[in-house]
């Protein structure tokens, strides 16, 4: 379903030259759950949007569902981006417009007809059982549900992809469960293909399929979440197994701060 192949992302130029994400190739299966995991500053979330174009790779090759995106020009990326769903980290929610009027948007951009648009918001909206907020504002939301109108806007385009960028980093733990069983439900019932960005381990191991592991803009390592339950299975990296790691580990054996110095660098 998605393919990259040798795809580079480079910003600035000379000594302020950065490059985020480096000669990354993967595949990731129709149908799939697959995590993306790295700390922050790994490259994930923009190779995330190299994958619907949001951030076009300065070089390599992206493909979606066998059309290669790098190869389209601007009208006709933005026809295959309707079936590239997305979900924002922080919901990118318009405050002056109802839950229904946020979910029509993107069919709204696309020309729907106003019935049309309507009937297929309120369905998208029931998928997320949130059906009876569609006159409500985001400010009067909490943030699980700000994020459930989120997803709701991003399938009511009947997407075939679900790019999910740090999903639940901005919602509270009982929160983040119930939007990742959310996720999952969906992609068991409409089997669309979902890719999570995230730094939280904890995460990929309660949804995806597969993951891979990324750390100064490269793909270092990618195994199936199945693997971890498997005796005497570890990441190969060092990355990889701190990062499936649940223990906070503090060095014990540090010298001491003393109060007031601390409270002076706070």
């Amino acid at each position: 379903m998605i393919r990259l192949e040798n795809v580079t992302t480079t910003f600035g130029q000379g000594q302020e030259k950065f490059t985020a994400v480096k000669d990354v190739s993967l595949e990731i299966t129709a149908g799939s759950i697959h995590g993306i995991i790295g700390f922050s500053g790994a490259g994930k979330s923009t190779l995330l949007r190299n994958i619907n174009l949001l951030q076009r790779p300065t070089a390599g090759q992206v493909f979606v569902d066998g059309t290669e995106l790098t190869g389209l020009n601007e009208s006709e990326l933005r026809k295959q981006r309707h079936d590239i769903g997305m979900i924002f980290q922080h919901f990118n929610l318009l405050n002056n417009r109802t839950a229904l009027q946020n979910v029509e948007l993107n069919l709204k951009f696309a020309g729907v007809a106003k019935n049309e648009r309507r009937k297929r918001a309120l369905e998208a909206l029931a998928i997320v059982d949130l059906a009876d907020k569609a006159n409500a504002y985001p400010g009067q939301l909490s943030g699980g549900q700000k994020q459930r109108i989120s997803i709701a806007r991003a399938l009511v385009t009947e997407p075939k992809v679900l790019l999910c960028d740090e999903p639940t980093s901005a919602v509270d733990p009982r929160t983040t469960t119930s939007v990742l069983q959310y996720l999952s439900d969906i992609n068991s019932s409409l089997g669309i293909t979902t890719v999570i960005v995230t730094h939280e381990m904890n995460v990929i191991k309660a949804i995806a399929d597969r993951v891979s592991v990324m750390e100064d803009g490269a793909v270092v390592e990618e195994f199936a979440l199945s693997s971890l339950q498997e005796p005497g299975f570890e990441p190969v990296t060092p990355i990889g197994r701190y990062l499936i790691s649940d223990e906070i580990t503090l060095n014990r054996t540090s010298k001491p701060v003393s109060s007031a110095a601390h409270i002076a660098r706070v």
